[in-house]
């Protein structure tokens, strides 16, 4: 998860300290060439003490310094990265500015930055398949981004608690999966949450309505990472 920065401070992206290490080495630089190159290149005064703080992940770049490390390195941004987790980040791994994106992607710049500052989408179907195609989203994190992870929240809801044949076209524009998979995951979450229900209320063993419940609603709340766990979709 990323982590959040104190009100003022620049926003740090996820870091690969061990990354930058092993692509400086490969270069026979040492953090003081690193450094300068930073410097002369980008006109940002980064200390050797800073690169090795990087390094030994004392600390992390902030964005600019991140591009400019990868300038440095000879290296692309996303290669200094962990795995991304926010939209920026996706962006910042591929090097992309928010106005560069934004004109990729058809979305006044303005408009883009309010979404990645955490606002709703707004965009049409032909700028989510243009944002997924720059930015190379797995189908789990542009459902997120768009905010249509909370319609699909809902439809696995009804699927798994009703008659998950009914749910198969509506799951289906959303997510653009081979029918025939969506049908097999969408019937094994319904047979999954039926016998959660039916275990916990085995009066044999001691079940409750109530036990049955909790467990009900526990299995719902997590109804969409085990719909992405089963149709085999990632976040990077």
């Amino acid at each position: 998860m990323p982590v959040n920065t104190p009100a003022g401070e620049p926003r740090r992206p996820p870091f690969d300290a061990a990354a930058a290490r092993r692509l400086r080495e490969a270069l026979g630089m040492t953090p003081a060439h690193v450094a300068y190159g930073i410097a002369a290149a980008f006109g940002l005064r980064i200390t050797p003490e800073t690169v090795a703080s990087w390094e030994r992940a004392e600390s992390s770049p902030t964005e600019a310094e991140l591009t400019a490390l990868a300038g440095a390195l000879w290296c692309a941004p996303g290669e200094l990265l962990g795995a991304p987790g926010t939209l920026r980040e996706y962006r910042l791994a591929l090097g992309l500015a928010p106005a560069d994106l934004a004109l990729r992607i058809g979305m006044e710049a303005g408009a883009y930055e309010r979404l990645e500052a955490g606002g709703t989408w707004h965009g049409n179907d032909r700028q989510a398949a243009a944002l997924a195609e720059v930015l190379r989203l797995p189908l789990p994190a542009l459902l997120r981004f768009t905010g249509r992870d909370g319609k699909l929240a809902e439809l696995l809801t009804s699927a798994a608690t009703t008659r998950w044949q009914a749910y198969v076209r509506p799951v289906g524009k959303l997510v653009p999966l081979p029918k025939p998979q969506l049908q097999d995951v969408l019937q094994a979450l319904h047979a999954e949450y039926q016998t959660t229900m039916a275990a916990t209320l085995h009066w044999g063993d001691g079940g409750s309505a109530e036990e049955s419940g909790r467990a009900g609603r526990a299995f719902l709340a997590d109804i969409v990472a085990e719909f992405w766990a089963r149709a085999g979709g990632r976040e990077s």
